[in-house]
């Protein structure tokens, strides 16, 4: 029966058999938390425990899933499913289910997701006349969102000077209305979204002290993973259903409470040994996951947080590589150091792509590795997103661009005509659409002459629609004249689309905007990258044409084959890789801008690095630019203060061969920097890629591996000295004639 008991360590085996009491566990990274919970739940029920009183909150479907059936394999099946085991949501639910009547709502009430809330709060919007520019329906569900989380309901909000105060002063005095109106839209409809599920849960344990002794009499023993993610509304729960006999197990670890943007509130974690002052406290604090130096630079970092558990985390894995550290010149180098150093190392140490994880700070900075992966032929795949091309802001914006280039593009033009909203609904476009098939004509033609032709569309959408002809009209004059960069600033500030997105404030909106700016990035960094091609003019033809060869590339990609990943670090959390990379390591960038204002929001940013750092089970490579475009200007940067809190002896500099010839030191007290010695090293030579350097000369025939491009094969070459051209046929890119003294390059000698 305790057989399961010996795959534990002694750490590991004292929370699980204690039956009776608070319980917290205090786990560290990679030091089988979700273990111990399970075999803990198991252990209760081999102790006779009534499965039907056990109560296992979790915060995702698939960790729930993956308990179970652990569960099962030792309980067996059917004890198992008698668990009340799940997220908090479903869990509350299912008790409010049995309960609604209670609270007026029939058992059977509808739960609205995200969409059927946004789209409620539009109606209520247009039905009270408001302007909708100005009460944005996502801003408004997130400030509903965000009250209802701190159990701030209609009534207290009413009643609360401050709180409506905030919304006049941020002109919108009518959002108590919208508020109101739309609590009373969901109860007349019978329905709760995400929110009230934890709102009305604890209503229902306030309001009806008879339900609270009953689940309290039910559950008998509680169980709460990743405690440090819960916010007020779940920890009020938790600890009323738990009041009665205090047999509850939390497990978390504070170094990883990274959600504060989200509502988490670490101080429950924090608070746990005064809520139940007899409670025991276990450590889990031996990783079985990173080498001695990855859990000893975590460790380093995580300690100049002031507001922590202490508890120190130890490994008896191998001591493994010191943290690597890589400067480049700029972000788009980061991006071609990244790929060439998973490159070298799967070819040298023989790995597979899915060994590899990039880890970033905020979607955006995707662009440059996709980039550069692309070039290299290495495969990837981006958790919880699309690859920046893909995604909807970029689209429309490049839908734009196609349609300067070429006004015959009918899929971009239907696709941006009322992006922005300029009044041109699908009915106009359906007609417009006919008129067109029927006459043989391009939509960007019959908008041409929109007011000699019979259609029946009303004069004032008629002027619409002209109006947006001449604005494209007005886009393809420019163009004739100006880079890619230059166009797309025009379009940008004429369109509005970032003003859009800047208004409505949302932190998916700060995301897109974020993909614009690195958008405007890419274009100016291609610009850059022309110089050294022969002919090249930077032109918006040129730009979408190097997009158009980029994003088929991801067609050829076979989905059966290992890809690396690329995430954000709040993605990666729970997850473990060989070999991670950590880029972007910039003041403003990571730790962010908006961190920096008070020590929580700068320790949450720090516990971020360190959850980047603990995801890494060999070996972890960390850099940072020099200088980063900033909405098309390059900017200096100035590296993270993170860097150095990781202590000298657990990190090492290295230079990129094939990228920085020039590698500037990193100005930091605390580190000495070192060249390591490369094992078994590509053979080959490196091409400077300083501007009007000596370089490795190429000829008809070679080989070379070039940072944009690829891999390609020398066809031919022209001149001599520093204005050697060489003709090259690259095996993703094309052909491509390029100016020597600026190529950055590698050339494979055989």
């Amino acid at each position: 029966m305790k057989d399961y008991l010996s795959q534990l360590n002694e750490s590991q085996k004292l929370p699980t058999v204690h039956k009776n009491g608070p319980v917290m566990v205090i786990a560290g990274a990679g030091s089988g938390k979700t273990r111990v919970l399970t075999y803990r739940i198991a252990y209760l029920m081999e102790m006779g425990v009534d499965p039907f009183s056990i109560l296992a909150l979790t915060f995702t479907n698939k960790a729930a899933k993956e308990m179970k059936e652990r569960i099962g394999l030792i309980v067996g099946e059917t004890n198992a499913k008698s668990l009340w085991m799940g997220t908090f949501h479903s869990i509350f639910a299912r008790i409010l289910r049995s309960e609604a009547e209670c609270l007026g709502y029939s058992s059977n009430f509808s739960i609205y997701d995200t969409q059927d809330s946004e789209r409620l709060i539009s109606s209520i919007i247009k039905e009270l006349k408001l302007d909708k520019d100005l009460y944005k329906h996502r801003n408004i569900r997130n400030r509903i969102s965000s009250l209802k989380n701190n159990l701030v309901t209609v009534k207290a909000y009413l009643n609360n000077p401050e709180l409506v105060q905030q919304d006049k002063e941020s002109r919108k005095p009518m959002f108590g209305k919208i508020y109101q109106t739309y609590v009373n839209r969901c109860f007349k409809a019978s329905a709760m979204d995400f929110d009230d599920l934890l709102l009305k849960t604890n209503e229902l344990l306030n309001r009806f002290p008879e339900i609270l002794a009953k689940y309290q009499q039910r559950f008998k023993y509680i169980h709460v993973d990743e405690y440090q993610d819960t916010n007020h509304s779940q920890y009020l729960i938790v600890k009323a259903l738990a009041d009665k006999f205090e047999n509850i197990c939390v497990v978390g670890d504070d170094a990883q409470s990274i959600y504060g943007f989200r509502g988490a509130n670490i101080e429950n974690i924090l608070s746990f040994q005064k809520d139940y002052p007899n409670s025991s406290v276990y450590r889990l604090e031996q990783n079985y996951r990173s080498t001695q130096n990855i859990v000893n630079a975590a460790n380093s970092v995580i300690s100049n947080n002031l507001n922590k558990l202490e508890k120190k985390v130890w490994t008896e894995n191998e001591i493994g590589e010191k943290i690597e550290l890589s400067e480049t010149p700029t972000d788009s180098e980061e991006g071609r150091f990244v790929a060439s150093s998973i490159f070298e190392a799967k070819h040298n140490l023989q790995l597979q792509n899915d060994q590899f994880a990039v880890l970033y700070r905020t979607n955006a900075q995707s662009r440059s590795i996709e980039d550069a992966l692309r070039r290299k032929n290495i495969p990837f795949q981006i958790y919880g997103g699309l690859s920046f091309y893909q995604r909807k802001e970029i689209k429309d914006i490049l839908a734009y661009l196609r349609l300067i280039i070429n006004s015959k593009d009918d899929e971009s033009l239907k696709r941006v005509i009322n992006y922005p909203a300029r009044g041109i609904g699908l009915t106009t476009l359906e007609k417009i659409q006919i008129y067109s098939n029927e006459n043989n004509l391009t939509l960007f033609e019959v908008l041409e002459n929109i007011n000699n032709y019979e259609i029946n569309i009303n004069k004032g959408t008629k002027d619409k629609l002209f109006d947006f002809f001449s604005m494209i009209k007005s886009f393809q004059i420019s163009n004739e004249n100006l880079n890619a960069l230059e166009i797309l600033n025009e379009v940008l500030k004429r369109v509005g689309i970032v003003n859009l997105l800047k208004n409505e404030g949302t932190p998916e909106a700060i995301s897109r905007v974020e993909n614009i700016e690195e958008l405007i990035n890419a274009v100016q960094d291609f610009i850059e990258g022309q110089k050294e091609i022969v002919d090249s003019s930077g032109s918006l033809s040129e730009f979408l044409e190097d997009v158009a060869l980029i994003t088929d590339l991801d067609k050829e990609v076979d989905n059966t084959k290992p890809k690396v990943s690329l995430m954000t670090i709040h993605l990666a959390k729970g997850l473990e890789f060989s070999h991670v990379y950590i880029v972007g390591l910039e003041e403003d960038l990571f730790p962010s801008a908006l961190s920096s204002t008070t020590r929580s929001d700068l320790e949450e940013e720090r516990r971020l690095f360190y959850v980047a750092l603990t995801r890494a089970m060999k070996k972890v490579t960390i850099s940072y630019s020099k200088t980063r475009y900033r909405w098309g200007k390059l900017n200096d940067c100035e590296p993270s203060r993170f860097i150095s809190e990781i202590e000298e002896k657990y990190i090492k500099s290295i230079k990129s061969n094939y990228i920085n010839k020039n590698f500037n030191k990193l100005k930091s007290n605390k580190l000495r920097f070192e060249i390591p010695e490369r094992k078994k090293p590509l053979k080959s030579v490196s091409g400077n890629s300083t501007l009007n350097s000596s370089y490795i000369d190429i000829n008809q025939g070679d080989i070379i591996i070039h940072n944009r491009f690829g891999k390609g094969q020398v066809i031919s070459t022209e001149g001599s000295g520093g204005d050697k051209k060489a003709e090259v046929l690259f095996k993703t890119s094309g052909t491509k004639k390029i100016l020597l003294k600026f190529a950055k390059y590698e050339k494979i000698t055989s």
